[in-house]
């Protein structure tokens, strides 16, 4: 459709560009084949750099109020322009308010949500696509409807987040971020010209975790990098997930609610302080591809599904691990370490459970001066680093054949010297201060997924002598690792 130019371009006035917009409304107002076309082009110029905050921000809540007048439904009927697909992504939308629109399908990767972020009472008949986005501030999803497939892959939430009473109809996907594309796929060329959102995380040089992949790279689902990131506390309290819905390798700061949670056709779920009180399953009781948090089993029901339980022992340490009183928090790692000694059966939960743990994200600098809670969580980092280390030497607590996942992990003077293990992944593993890996030895040990992609650092010296893997090749972390 023919947009006028000093609306695409911004080398109209602020009035003009109002004008224009009114006037756009208004076509597609009246002709009901105008409304994708309308929205393509209020899209193109949300996705656009600001060129001026000042003037251009008053626009941007016009267009942003525009759309969600035009796609919010008014009592019973439908909304005004129906069928409609939003594309926003890489896009910066300041305290974006979509609650209660219904939308053909929506696509916000590499999106950056300022302010507070509403879509609550929301439904995509389609697919939304969020990948890799970044949430600043709270995310509010409450009620929300996801009647195709929600791609929530490597998004970063930094605020408190509320999916809570949401219906996920197909896949809900909070892993990996990559998208997915066949080799003949014309997307796929055009990969090297994307630009994500930068990594600017605190403690953490960018990874360069991969944006796409070719379809097959992945055999399986618990490949590939990091998934979403929740910094702060999270519910998903009486969510309904009716297709999969996986988290594999998210990472979660704070609270993780579950509590009455249906899960209709499997799951992986890894967080060791999530509560599933109450949380049911629709599929197999034994389900094979299913993984629930260590402290919770899913014992079968008179009518057939599923219903989540918890391992009172396990839980009880468990859940002190988000207390706010460090000493606390303390008692709830040695505990629970400790009850692993003396069942072995245990272990390799428990090991995920701590790794789980050192997984969180730290929200403050590592360097300079810290106030006691932050003192506080660096030291109970050492603890929880020293407690592996020690059950993974030689010895008469020796836990053998143990798998170590601290993808994306922050680890801060950890000495692993002697340690054995089956498999450890440290793909995107940020080490700072002092790192030892002498005399180490694992039947294979990742450090980056190729290609340059998901790549560990060294924010200080480190040392390998010794140090060997089944890994065939020259070793996974010969390369940037910085002697002592």
């Amino acid at each position: 459709m023919d947009v006028p130019a000093r609306w695409l371009s911004g080398t109209g006035s602020a009035d003009e560009r109002r004008e224009v917009l009114g006037d756009l409304a208004a076509r597609a107002d009246a002709d009901p084949t105008q409304r994708q076309p309308v929205v393509e082009a209020i899209c193109r110029f949300l996705r656009a750099p600001e060129p001026s905050a000042r003037t251009d921000r008053g626009l941007r809540d016009a267009a942003t109020g525009l759309l969600a007048d035009r796609l919010r439904p008014v009592g019973q009927a439908p909304p005004r322009w129906a069928g409609i697909v939003l594309d926003l992504s890489g896009a910066t939308l300041v305290d974006l308010d979509l609650g209660g629109c219904v939308l053909a399908g929506g696509r916000f990767a590499d999106t950056r949500f300022q302010g507070t972020t509403t879509f609550v009472g929301t439904r995509f008949t389609g697919d939304a696509v969020f990948s890799r986005a970044v949430f600043d501030g709270p995310a509010r999803f409450g009620g929300a409807t996801f009647d195709g497939d929600a791609a929530f892959g490597r998004v970063r939430f930094r605020g408190p987040t509320d999916f809570g009473r949401v219906g996920f109809g197909g896949i809900a996907w909070f892993g990996r971020g990559e998208d997915e594309f066949w080799e003949d796929d014309p997307a796929w060329e055009t990969v090297d010209q994307w630009r994500p959102l930068p990594w600017d995380e605190p403690n953490e040089t960018d990874p360069n975790w991969p944006l796409a992949v070719l379809t097959g790279d992945y055999q399986e689902w618990s490949e590939g990098g990091v998934g979403a990131r929740f910094g702060a506390s999270v519910s998903f309290r009486q969510a309904r997930f009716t297709g999969p819905a996986w988290f594999g390798r998210a990472q979660f700061g704070g609270v993780v609610d579950f509590c009455e949670a249906f899960f209709g056709a499997g799951a992986h779920l890894e967080p060791p302080t999530a509560d599933l009180t109450g949380a049911r399953t629709g599929g197999e009781v034994s389900d094979p591809e299913a993984y629930w948090p260590p402290g919770w089993r899913v014992a079968a029901t008179s009518t057939g599904s599923g219903m989540l339980l918890a391992e009172e022992d396990l839980r009880a340490y468990l859940v002190r691990l988000v207390d706010p009183d460090p000493a606390v928090r303390d008692g709830g790692l040695r505990g629970l370490v400790a009850l692993a000694d003396d069942r072995p059966a245990s272990r390799q939960r428990v090991v995920d459970a701590v790794c789980g743990w050192l997984r969180r994200p730290v929200p403050f600098p590592l360097t300079g001066v810290h106030t006691a809670e932050q003192a506080a969580e660096v030291r109970l980092r050492g603890v929880a680093q020293g407690l592996l280390a020690d059950r993974l030497r030689g010895g008469t607590r020796h836990w053998p054949g143990m798998d170590l996942d601290l993808c994306a992990a922050v680890l801060v003077d950890v000495d692993l010297t002697g340690c054995r293990a089956r498999y450890a992944d440290f793909t995107g593993t940020q080490f700072h201060g002092v790192t030892r890996f002498d005399d180490s030895g694992f039947e294979a040990a990742r450090f980056d997924l190729g290609a340059g992609a998901g790549v560990a650092v060294f924010h200080g010296p480190v040392t390998f002598t010794g140090a060997r893997s089944g890994r065939s090749g020259p070793h996974p972390w010969s390369s940037g690792a910085a002697p002592l």
